[in-house]
This record gives structure tokens, C-alpha cells and sequence, in this order.
């Protein structure tokens, strides 16, 4: 770049810097927040002010919020296994990247994790025999501690219903116990729930569905209700062996490949309210894609299906919009369908964030 496009350049910025801060912020806050990264360059006061608190509350106030793809990967080709956090970047081409957040540390192992708002809780167990809680503002990209859980325990499991997260695992005897975390208050309920027996197993998947958690085991499926603080079971849930799912209003979706044991693949939805399973239509081309997947993974991205799945030593990723139609047949589409690693990766989990 030659000296007077520097300077012209050093110019434009000392222009904007005479503005007021709340005019600065609130142009900022209209920009994309995939944009933010380049901006923090400009200069040390364009960083702060690109991962303060005010510039998401006004971007909040304006609408101008955006759904944003947390994804957490292994990298197996490290002397000791790293699990980081990527963030789904859009190029300027159109196609999409992982583009690994190095300001946050190495995640802890055996971690669960659930995402409300701008945040990502995450909930471990320590080598060194206690609990790691932590939150993560996608806003900062920085971690703080949550306070101690009321109970020693393993975490397994973790969702969020009207932000309580309830947080399930074992405890030192190994009885199923569960706690509840509220994100308005930022605080451990006292009271640690024992979980009934008939929940007592590990299971395989969880899912949020009409203000109840679905946990599935590898027999069957099993209903929370917090407010009854009861178990129930869902029998029609138990047609499919449901994993790595996620839900779009109140409907569970989860992506089944085809393989030599289970010839009829494809992207199957559960509607709790009509107690239905159906196909969803219009994806047909995706089978042969995802018949060597052994762990597709399907996650709610803003209304939409971000399907994940392994080719070989390559993660993709298929944006899937949906439609509903007058019968009530479900039909997706592919919007987008894109290779984002190559490599020895383990997948563990992607979050859909707001901010």
C-alpha cells in the first residue's frame, strides 16, 4: 500500500474518532458482526469498542442481531487431543469456513454444553475429581467461571428450558442427580434433584420439546417435566433411535443415514403435539452423501437445519431450509453444501448463538 493511501486511510479513521461514541457504536452496531474481526484492526479503540457490552445491547435494540455457529472440534493429529471453538464464517465469495476463536482457551474434556442468547455454557468433569462450569460470551469471545454446583458430580447432559439450565450426571455414588443453573441470575439453584430410577442410565441423546426434556437411552425415551418434577415416557418416540437431534417449533428433527442396517435413511421429524414421525421430503440426494457417516449431527441455525456429517477425513456441512405444508408434510431444501475441514477432526458439537 503506498504512503498516501495510508495516509488517506489514517485520515478516514481520525474522522470517525471525532464523532460521539453513541454515533460510533450505533454504526457499528448496524454492521455485520462476521465484519467485526477486520474492523478491530482499524484501531485499539474500534476493538474495544467491537467487544463491549453496548455495541450487542444496541445491536439488540436495533433488530440487527445475527444467528451465529459455534462449532466445537478435536483435533486428533495433536500430541494431546485439543478441543477448540470455531465460529461458521461466511466468505466473501459466499462459501463458508471454521475459523478457530484464539482468544479462548483449549475446552476441558467430556464437556456438555447448551447455548441461550449470546452465551455458551459449559459444564465438565476435572481430572483432578471436580466440576468445571464455565460461560463464554460470543459477543467478547472471553470466558468467566460460573460459581461452585451445589454437588459434586459428573455432568453428562445439559439443556435449557425458560433459562434454567438443568445440568444432568452422576454424583460421587453414581445415582443420577441433576441441578438446575438460572442464566438471569447467574446462580446455582440449592436444591439438587435425585433423579428417578427409571432415568438412572446414561443416554444418547436430549432434546427440549413443549417446555419438557426428551432424553433418549439406548433402549427408549424418557420425559422430563420440571414442573411436575416427574418422569414420563413417550413410547412413539421409541419408533427411532433418535441422536444428535435438534428441535424447531417444538418439532424434533434428526438425521438417520443409510447403511447396511438400516436401509431407509434420511431426515426424519418428530411432532410431540400430533405424537407423528415423518419423512422429511425433497432430500433425497443427500443419501448417498452421508451413507459412510457414522455421526451426522443436526442443529436449529435461526429456523433453519445445519446438518453436519463426515466424508472420509473431511467435516461438511448442508444448510436445509424447511417448509410446512397444508397436509403437514415437511419438505427441506438445501440452501448451501460445503466441505469446511479436511483432516484427522473429531466433531463433538455445534451451537447456534445470538448476538
Amino acid at each position: 500500500m503506498s504512503s498516501k493511501k495510508i495516509m488517506a486511510k489514517e485520515e478516514q479513521s481520525s474522522l470517525i474518532m471525532l464523532l460521539p461514541l453513541d454515533v460510533i457504536v450505533d454504526i457499528l452496531a448496524r454492521v455485520s458482526r462476521f465484519d467485526y474481526p477486520i474492523l478491530s484492526l482499524v484501531c485499539k479503540h474500534f476493538q474495544s469498542i467491537v467487544t463491549s457490552p453496548e455495541i450487542f445491547t444496541r445491536r439488540s435494540l436495533l433488530g440487527r442481531t445475527e444467528h451465529c455457529l459455534y462449532v466445537f472440534l478435536v483435533d486428533e493429529d495433536e500430541p494431546v487431543w485439543r478441543k477448540r471453538l470455531y465460529i461458521l464464517c461466511p466468505k466473501a465469495n459466499g462459501e463458508h469456513r471454521l475459523v478457530l476463536i484464539r482468544s479462548l482457551p483449549d475446552m476441558p474434556t467430556y464437556i456438555s454444553q447448551t447455548a441461550t442468547g449470546s452465551r455458551i455454557y459449559v459444564f465438565s468433569w476435572s481430572n483432578k475429581h471436580h466440576m468445571i462450569t464455565l460461560s463464554i460470551d460470543c459477543g467478547s469471545h472471553t470466558v468467566q467461571p460460573l460459581p461452585d454446583v451445589p454437588v459434586l458430580m459428573s455432568p453428562r447432559m445439559a439443556d435449557i428450558i425458560k433459562g434454567r439450565i438443568y445440568v444432568i450426571g452422576y454424583d460421587n455414588g453414581w445415582e443420577r442427580v441433576m441441578v438446575v443453573f438460572n442464566t438471569e441470575t447467574q446462580m446455582w439453584e440449592p436444591r439438587v434433584i435425585r433423579l428417578d430410577k427409571k432415568g438412572n442410565k446414561c443416554t444418547d441423546g436430549c432434546a427440549v420439546m413443549g417446555d419438557k426434556m426428551y432424553m433418549r437411552n439406548l433402549s427408549k425415551t424418557l420425559v422430563y417435566d420440571p414442573k411436575e418434577s416427574k418422569w414420563e415416557r413417550d413410547e412413539m418416540m421409541n419408533l427411532h433411535k433418535w441422536k444428535n437431534a435438534c428441535v424447531v417449533d417444538d418439532v424434533l428433527y434428526f438425521y438417520n443415514p443409510c447403511d447396511f442396517y438400516d436401509r431407509e435413511g434420511g431426515l426424519r421429524a418428530y411432532d410431540q403435539k400430533q405424537r407423528r414421525w415423518r419423512v422429511v421430503n425433497g432430500l433425497e440426494p443427500l443419501l448417498p452423501e452421508t451413507t459412510s457417516s457414522a455421526w451426522p449431527h443436526v442443529v436449529n441455525y435461526g429456523g433453519k437445519l445445519a446438518l453436519f456429517y463426515l466424508k472420509r477425513n473431511e467435516i461438511w456441512c448442508d444448510e436445509i431450509s424447511l417448509e410446512t405444508r397444508q397436509d403437514g408434510e415437511i419438505w427441506g431444501k438445501v440452501e448451501w453444501c460445503e466441505r469446511l475441514v479436511t483432516g484427522n477432526f473429531d466433531f463433538m458439537k455445534a451451537l447456534d448463538v445470538v448476538v
